[in-house]
């Protein structure tokens, strides 16, 4: 599962390993964007909740699957 989480203001990018290793971007003064793969929804979760734990506004959330190159093959 690939996911794109926004939220509000900066977050230092030191942040990365304990946010399950997303890359953490800015995005303007005012937001923050941290995205790439989560092994599963359970992730994604502890994710959330450490963004609400640390006070942290969510702007938005974005997940998608992506195809396997066996998939593809079929």
């Amino acid at each position: 599962m690939q996911c794109r989480i926004a939220i509000k203001g900066p977050l230092d990018p030191s942040w990365q390993e304990w946010f399950e290793d997303l890359q953490i971007a800015p995005d303007g003064r005012e937001k923050t964007v941290l995205s790439g793969p989560l092994v599963d929804q359970a992730a994604l979760y502890r994710v959330l909740l450490k963004i609400r734990s640390l006070g942290l506004v969510l702007l938005s959330l974005e997940t998608y699957e992506v195809a396997c190159a066996q998939e593809d093959r079929r």
